[in-house]
């Protein structure tokens, strides 16, 4: 089986900044050969000024499908209660006819009750919000198959999130990539949870790529690091796709340069 190749990926917190500045970040990741370009799913800022600058996930994926031609797009991740199952299978199709074929469908539960409270969304428990995530996967999948154009590839789906019980379990039924910011023993323990659903599931786990989030310039001011080529202990675990992540107002996507170097070395150039 051919060795799955490590990706970068850069996560541009859509908070604290005008349009014009997450534009041109875009932009310069592309240029720089980033793999995956996410945004992420809510209405206000998750740091910082509470009230401060924000815009809305999907609307701007659909101008980065314009604005790029080689980087694959998406939300890191779409919260599953704020539209219809169908409803959000349609813009993701559309999404990535406008890309070209591009997009990746990360989704997710919900966590971020301000949300919910400001747009008229029930909140409820972590538990219903799961059990909604998967009365959701089913129907997005039926409505991919039933529209006219059909998606102009398998969109591939990420699934975030750690739950052992009923998260894992729905990324081996439904998931192509899983994203975590499980670390060392807690992402070995987490990795063997969710081979034991792929088995479970009659899912091959090398199916699905382990992705995982490695901080970066933002909530804490300081610039994540790569892992050494030797004894890398995220690469070591299984994980392929590392995403940084990147605050306004103005996004240092310089940052993922050492990364990006680290890529092509483990990848062999």
């Amino acid at each position: 089986m051919t060795q799955r190749p490590v990706r970068i990926g850069l996560q541009l917190h859509p908070q604290q900044s005008d349009y014009l500045a997450i534009r041109d970040a875009v932009q310069a990741a592309e240029e720089l050969g980033v793999d995956v370009l996410f945004n992420w799913d809510h209405f206000f800022p998750l740091y910082g000024d509470p009230d401060g600058k924000h815009f809305e996930c999907w609307t701007m994926l659909a101008a980065w499908a314009e604005q790029t031609t080689r980087v694959e797009i998406g939300a890191l991740v779409t919260c599953n209660s704020y539209r219809n199952p169908e409803l959000l299978a349609d813009m993701a199709r559309t999404v990535d006819h406008i890309s070209g074929g591009r997009l990746i469908l990360g989704i997710g539960s919900g966590w971020f009750e301000r949300d919910y409270t400001a747009y008229g969304y029930e909140f409820g428990t972590a538990g219903g919000r799961l059990d909604d995530l998967a009365g959701a996967m089913p129907r997005i999948e039926a409505r991919w198959a039933q529209l006219n154009p059909a998606p102009s590839r398998p969109i591939p789906v990420l699934i975030g999130g750690g739950g052992e019980k009923k998260t894992l379990r729905l990324v081996a039924k439904h998931a192509d990539i899983w994203h975590t910011f499980a670390q060392g023993p807690e992402l070995a323990h987490k990795i063997e949870v969710l081979r034991g659903h792929c088995e479970r599931e009659s899912r091959e786990f090398a199916d699905i790529e382990i992705s995982v989030g490695v901080g970066g310039r933002g909530r804490d001011g300081g610039a994540a690091q790569p892992p050494q080529i030797e004894g890398a202990p995220l690469f070591d675990l299984g994980a392929r796709l590392f995403t940084i992540g990147i605050g306004g107002p103005r996004y240092d996507v310089a940052s993922v340069e050492p990364w990006l170097a680290w890529r092509e070395e483990v990848n062999g150039g």
